[in-house]
């Protein structure tokens, strides 16, 4: 396509430049940045990323993550009631106390950064952020694309208080449910969500089983986020009671304490247990299935990889938006108190499940989003 050829000729031969800003509640946003940020990097345009919140003020940063993760892992049900306080708002009675609040203690330092930078286009991966550039949009000289990515399987609270150019989804069925919150339907752009290359590409199961040295045999990988959350020893002696024959593989992320009480289990099944690895994606390969937590890009790297999934613990919230989403695609199977882990297993490996599955999942694995993303923002800038 000779993209590098056409930036390189913008803007009086400058060069094309991008700004991506994030907030950091949790991994997923601050992880898509990254990868849009190396992927435009990768063809020769200048792009940095960031945590908005983190440039301005560190303590505000350290303040909305900490809540995060207090919230999600300690209080789910409250989190889970605000979240819902906030879908069902009246789309028609745009509430617009959070981007001035922010905005008027906050913004005067971005939109100098901003203006310092002079960037080509700003992408946006948290709902918050994607906020004070809206608020900030009539302060910001020149033409600048501004674009948002939603990170989950579901239109977030207050992204119809945005005013982007454009807004990435997962799925085109997502464009329906933006429609309904305000946003005309030419500015979705349903190309996935961005995730790393390499789970954009697929080895076979035996050549990814030698390369992390474990035997080769029917393998379950249990996934608990990058803090570890869930009820992962509960599930891994459950599967240890079942009667199939299959080995466990669990990554058990940041969460120190949790690798220990695996390490320490007496199980019968063999259990390999791994804390925070880097090659998430070989271990897809090798794996049969996946029992994880329902994140927006655990979940597109599944995908991508053609990989099953049994979905248990989900922050409610975003993730059971996730669920309901996979679940309706036939694409997921969900453990919940009256369908055990066990259940689930002995459906995915019972009769043709698995299969029919595996082709909901090619109906919906979207694994170029961030070339496709890169892309459309280059052909844009350059008309």
């Amino acid at each position: 396509l000779g993209l590098v050829e056409i930036h390189a000729r913008q803007k009086g031969g400058r060069g094309m430049k991008g700004l991506i800003f994030s907030i950091t509640a949790g991994q997923g946003h601050n992880q898509t940045a990254k990868v849009m940020s190396e992927h435009f990097n990768s063809l020769g345009i200048e792009c940095s990323y960031m945590d908005v919140f983190k440039y301005i003020n560190p303590m505000i940063s350290d303040t909305v993550d900490r809540i995060y993760l207090m919230s999600a892992k300690k209080m789910p049900k409250v989190y889970g009631g605000i979240y819902r306080m906030c879908e069902k708002r009246p789309y028609e009675e745009i509430d617009y106390t959070m981007p001035r609040l922010t905005t008027t203690l906050l913004a005067r330092k971005l939109l100098k950064y901003i203006r310092k930078e002079k960037p080509d286009f700003i992408i946006c991966t948290h709902v918050f952020a994607a906020l004070l550039v809206s608020f900030l949009n009539d302060h910001i000289k020149g033409d600048i694309l501004k674009i948002g990515i939603v990170t989950d399987f579901t239109i977030h609270p207050y992204w119809e208080d945005t005013c982007l150019d454009y807004y990435v989804t997962p799925s085109e069925v997502l464009t329906g449910q933006g429609i309904k919150k305000g946003i005309p339907e030419e500015k979705f752009l349903p190309f996935g969500i961005p995730i790393d290359k390499k789970f954009s590409s697929k080895i076979s199961r035996e050549e990814a089983l030698k390369e992390l040295g474990l035997p080769d045999f029917s393998t379950v990988l249990v996934m608990s986020g990058s803090m570890g959350f869930g009820k992962i020893i509960e599930e891994i002696e459950s599967l240890d009671e079942l009667e199939r024959d299959f080995q466990i593989v669990s990554i058990c992320g940041n969460n120190a304490r949790l690798k220990k009480r695996i390490d320490g289990l007496k199980t019968k099944k063999q259990v390999y247990n791994y804390g925070y690895v880097n090659n998430v994606d070989v271990f897809m390969d090798a794996a049969d299935c996946i029992i994880t937590k329902p994140g927006g890009l655990t979940t597109s790297e599944a995908l991508s990889k053609g990989l099953p999934m049994i979905m248990s613990n989900p922050v409610p919230g975003q993730e059971d938006r996730n669920v309901e989403f996979l679940l309706n695609a036939g694409a997921a199977i969900k453990v919940s108190r009256t369908y055990t882990i066990a259940d689930a297993v002995n459906t995915m490996f019972g009769g043709n499940r698995k299969e029919t599955m595996i082709q909901a999942i090619e109906n919906l694995r979207k694994p170029d989003a961030a070339q496709k993303l890169a892309e459309f923002v280059i052909e844009k800038i350059s008309k």
